[in-house]
């Protein structure tokens, strides 16, 4: 679990979040959403430590990672699994030593034991075989599941997902949704995701809080984002046509 608390960050005379409160649940897929430049991945960056926080507090399991100093803070991020939007994978190694990187700079694994972590992985993202292929020969879909594989080659207790749907076609992104619900219901993990992905909030969204103009405005989950009558959500929820007809059904069978 990952708690928010009080947060409030500046960039010279800009502030960029006001007062930021959340609770990341352990064991559900909890996403962040809203219009670009609104907070989302300023806040991400402020929980994992990226920015420093002008005020408030970031809790991993109720210990106070802002207060942290470096040692204290390198060992929670090795418990950070991260999926970055482009993949982020490395050009000149394969797709195993890719997953294989984080074990190599953060345990004492052997060689064998770092393949067979590898390979346990790979597995768990339908990728087995996939080993000696370098990224350039990967599809975007087995790219997204490769950064999966290394995201959670270091058995994390926290997920954080940027934009894991960006550049894939709607089936793929359905694969890679139904992955990241498995991976953390399977090992118990936190997980956050920042998206804008109508439908990953839909299908994925245990708990889903929505941010507008650097608030946290909103807080919900699947169901009740379809329903709600917030103004700014709904605007967000249904910018597109086809969720527009999908709300003017709905309205329609109440009355």
């Amino acid at each position: 679990m990952i708690d928010v608390i009080g947060v409030n960050k500046s960039f010279g005379s800009s502030q960029v979040l006001f007062d930021i409160n959340a609770r990341f649940e352990k064991g559900k897929v909890n996403l962040i959403i809203g219009q670009s430049g609104h907070g989302k991945s300023v806040l991400a960056k402020c929980i994992v430590g990226l920015h420093e926080v002008d005020s408030g507090q970031v809790l991993f399991d109720g210990r106070n990672f802002s207060e942290m100093d470096r040692l204290g803070r390198k060992e929670i991020r090795k418990e950070i699994g991260m999926l970055f939007q482009g993949s982020a994978l490395f050009d000149s190694m394969t797709v195993e030593e890719n997953v294989m990187f984080p074990l190599s700079m953060f345990t004492k694994m052997t060689k064998k034991e770092m393949q067979d972590r590898a390979d346990f992985c790979l597995d768990r993202v339908n990728l087995s075989g996939k080993n000696k292929l370098f990224p350039s020969e990967c599809s975007g879909g087995m790219q997204k599941r490769i950064g999966i594989a290394r995201a959670i080659a270091m058995n994390p207790k926290y997920l954080f997902c940027d934009e894991p749907n960006s550049g894939l076609d709607p089936k793929t992104s359905i694969v890679i949704d139904n992955l990241i619900r498995e991976i953390t219901y399977e090992y118990d993990i936190t997980t956050v995701v920042i998206t804008h992905d109508m439908n990953s909030v839909i299908e994925i969204g245990d708990t889903i809080m929505f941010m507008y103009q650097g608030k946290g405005w909103w807080r919900g989950d699947s169901k009740s984002i379809i329903t709600t009558d917030d103004e700014q959500v709904v605007s967000f929820v249904y910018a597109s046509e086809f969720m527009k007809e999908i709300r003017q059904t709905m309205q329609s069978s109440r009355k």
